[in-house]
């Protein structure tokens, strides 16, 4: 075992433990510093320096090559479990032409035009939320704040009734560990296969209805491109609309919580945001980079690599990009990266992925965060979280965000 490699302090990457997920940016800095391509016990290399991470991220060499990736990782009778199978036909798992082709038939809805016209309904949607609480003197800002409105924005672009919302408000969070780069037990694939079927069936139910009586949304759509044959199976509208609802929602929910606990533990920064509200545009950004929601995203070598960092990756060998180390990366933001500074200049946070799966939703997710903690913060201006020490963060490493986050004014 190379010494360096496992260095005094534990092993450099263990990313469900739960120092690291309560503050995973110290190790990012161990392993830009010591083993910037490090390689995890499972044999993954680990990318944590901005210029490793954008290079993989945007070279035609490395793909997604999922269904080889996983059975690699979990045998070859994986891809027989639900979940697996329909995560296999997600946009975000292909490879061109696949990719190229799924992406096209949904790419139309998430337009900067289409997105801005959205405004003031995520206007209209963060008020009557703050309307629903505003007497009670207190809220959880995750259940009551920050989830109901990407969830009601997601739900009206898929065209999902509203007496059928309910349930998906309701609906529990913790299906973000399939994306974890730890190999998932048995017992987690069986409760990822119920969930599975569980989507599966309802969207089923929705895709009739959409073709008895078609909408102006995008399950229209999808429903069209399949029966059009060519363009879509049956199992990829299935998954990919289940692809949508859950990335639709899930990493601006906590876009909207890491950005307003940064605030609340800077004070500074807080206090400067309320006076000077022309600078929320560049705090959105500076919250993607300080704390993303999204902390990796991985790809294959489709040949060999001769030198990613100083080391050879064989062909058929995953990398992982660690976004969130990206974003702290001194060579890229020399004045004190691990700190919140609104009015940073030239932030370009890698938190949306880059290449031909940078983030569909990008210009959607900044837009609801802004108009969220903008009207939060001229709305209750004397709100205060309760914990900002301790807050409960959720048990998964990807996707990086909180359990809830009580709040009272």
């Amino acid at each position: 075992m190379n010494e360096q490699v496992q260095p005094a302090g534990g092993p450099l990457f263990n990313p469900l433990s739960p120092d690291f997920i309560r503050d995973p940016y110290p190790h990012y800095e161990r392993l830009r510093t010591l083993d910037p391509i490090h390689v995890t016990p499972f044999g993954q290399f680990v990318a944590s320096r901005h210029a490793d991470v954008s290079l993989v991220m945007r070279d035609k060499r490395f793909g997604k090559d999922f269904v080889e990736r996983t059975m690699r990782r979990y045998g070859p009778d994986i891809m027989k479990e639900p979940v697996f199978r329909s995560m296999g036909h997600w946009m975000l798992q292909a490879d061109p032409p696949d990719h190229t082709r799924l992406r096209g038939l949904v790419v139309k809805a998430f337009t900067a035009r289409r997105v801005e016209d959205m405004r003031p309904r995520i206007q209209e949607i963060v008020d009557q939320t703050i309307d629903a609480v505003i007497d009670r003197g207190h809220m959880d800002l995750i259940e009551d704040f920050a989830f109901r409105l990407p969830v009601t924005i997601i739900c009206e672009m898929l065209g999902i009734p509203e007496d059928h919302r309910e349930v998906f408000y309701k609906s529990s969070r913790d299906g973000g560990r399939l994306l974890d780069p730890v190999p998932m037990t048995p017992e987690e694939i069986a409760k990822g296969n119920a969930a599975n079927m569980m989507a599966q069936m309802y969207f089923q139910q929705l895709f009739e209805l959409r073709r008895r009586s078609p909408g102006d949304d995008l399950t229209t759509q999808l429903v069209q491109a399949e029966e059009d044959g060519n363009k879509l199976s049956n199992e990829e509208l299935t998954a990919n609309i289940i692809l949508l609802f859950g990335a639709g929602h899930e990493t601006t929910v906590n876009l909207i919580g890491n950005g307003l606990l940064a605030l609340h533990r800077n004070p500074d920064q807080l206090a400067l945001l309320k006076s000077r509200p022309d600078l929320m545009v560049n705090a959105i950004e500076e919250f993607l980079r300080y704390d993303s929601s999204v902390q990796m995203t991985g790809r294959v070598a489709l040949e060999e690599i001769d030198d990613l960092g100083g080391k050879k990756i064989p062909k058929g060998e995953t990398v992982l990009c660690l976004l969130g180390s990206a974003n702290h990366d001194p060579a890229v933001y020399p004045d004190h990266p691990d700190r919140l500074d609104i009015t940073r200049p030239n932030v370009r946070p890698v938190s949306f992925g880059g290449g031909i799966h940078f983030c569909l939703g990008a210009q959607l997710a900044r837009i609801e965060a802004e108009v969220a903690i903008a009207t939060l913060l001229r709305r209750l201006p004397d709100l205060r979280i309760d914990d900002v020490e301790n807050p409960q963060w959720r048990p998964t490493f990807v996707l990086r965000g909180l359990k809830q986050l009580p709040a009272s004014w």
